[in-house]
């Protein structure tokens, strides 16, 4: 019946388009809209506008032409609108390894996560080979100061490797929330997990905006890297893998919500997008040398390194909080990129190999 109605209204409004009675050529600089004239006249549910002869459309009406039935919700707008369990919006919180470090020349406000891994050598902050990228800039390696030179957006360090993906934290979407992400990963064991460096590469959609073929080619800049597994004796599946299925299944009993991925994510560090190097050869160059850096790591690290430091760290950002010592191995849950929430520890200590190679590098001077 609903279907029927719809079909006599898209009729109605096909035909009024196509003899031509609507008149087109009304004043469309809005000065209508409030007046007596047409509030006066308007009914509930229909539009003011910009023309006063669509006054006698409903928004019903307008709703049938896009194929949508608003007498039963579907194309009001609501974003929230989540009874069949689905996904209603996408998020992009995640559960991962920070690799954020704080350096004399990035943001003063960046956390020291990451005693292992340089990063500020792997970035081109001078321009040596790079000669633009987007207004983040690069993603690691320090962040950048207020005022900096190069006219970047103030950011603190964001870099991090993304093992899980949360996705939305408004529950009524699909999502869930950061009680339960913490509650869930509270209610489960992990070791430390141990990365390896394996090499920067180039390429990617880049985020420049240019598609004009004249124009030089623009791409992301990205270190892939490699969680290392490990297996306890007569076990088919390693500690990660273990340690993945026990938090799906518990956010899946604390009621996740629809908007969480199943699956664990590809690792890699997103260093920055849109970057344009000044030619093929500085390309070339920023390349190798960046990853004659990435093959030092190899070699310092052969077996792959658990990350972390002995420096102290407040979460979330920003909040004048209580400082807490950060330790070797933790997960964190980043609400965005730029903003940790909360750190989950391991559950057992570091081994003696371990503890080793975690301290081998242990200065953020770079």
């Amino acid at each position: 019946e609903i279907e029927k109605k719809n079909k006599v209204r898209r009729t109605r409004i096909e035909q009024d388009l196509k003899s031509g009675s609507i008149d087109f050529n009304v004043d469309m600089s809005g000065g209508q809209i409030g007046s007596e004239s047409v509030l006066d006249d308007r009914e509930l549910g229909q539009y003011t506008g910009c023309c006063s002869n669509y006054k006698k459309y409903y928004a019903e009406d307008l709703c049938s032409l896009y194929g949508a039935n608003c007498e039963e919700g579907g194309g009001s707008g609501d974003q929230k609108e989540n009874q069949d369990g689905d996904c209603a919006m996408e998020g992009l919180s995640f559960i991962g390894i920070s690799f954020s470090v704080n350096t004399a020349s990035g943001n003063p406000y960046s956390y020291q996560l990451c005693d292992q891994f340089p990063m500020e050598n792997i970035i081109d902050r001078d321009y040596e080979y790079v000669m633009s990228m987007d207004e983040d800039g690069w993603l690691v390696g320090g962040g950048y100061k207020t005022f900096d030179y190069s006219g970047k957006m103030p950011y603190i360090d964001s870099s991090h490797t993304e093992l899980i993906r949360v996705g939305s934290m408004d529950p009524e979407a699909g999502g869930t929330s950061i009680e339960t992400v913490a509650d869930s990963m509270s209610s489960i064991s992990f070791s430390p997990i141990s990365i390896f460096p394996e090499y920067l590469k180039g390429g990617g959609g880049g985020g420049s905006g240019d598609n004009d073929d004249d124009e030089t080619p623009s791409g992301d800049v990205t270190l892939v890297v490699s969680i290392v597994e490990t297996f306890n004796d007569n076990d088919s599946y390693s500690d990660y893998e273990v340690f993945l299925d026990n938090l799906f299944q518990a956010m899946s009993d604390s009621g996740g919500g629809a908007c969480m991925d199943d699956h664990d994510t590809d690792p890699h560090v997103s260093m920055s997008r849109g970057v344009k190097f000044k030619s093929s050869y500085h390309s070339t160059q920023y390349m190798y040398a960046a990853n004659l850096e990435v093959a030092v790591w190899q070699a310092m690290y052969p077996n792959g390194v658990v990350i972390g430091s002995n420096r102290y760290a407040a979460f979330p950002p920003g909040r004048n909080g209580k400082k807490s010592y950060v330790g070797y191995g933790n997960l964190y849950f980043f609400f965005d990129r730029a903003n940790i929430t909360t750190a989950f520890s391991p559950s057992r200590e570091l081994t003696d190999d371990e503890s080793y190679y975690s301290t081998l590098y242990m200065g953020s001077d770079t």
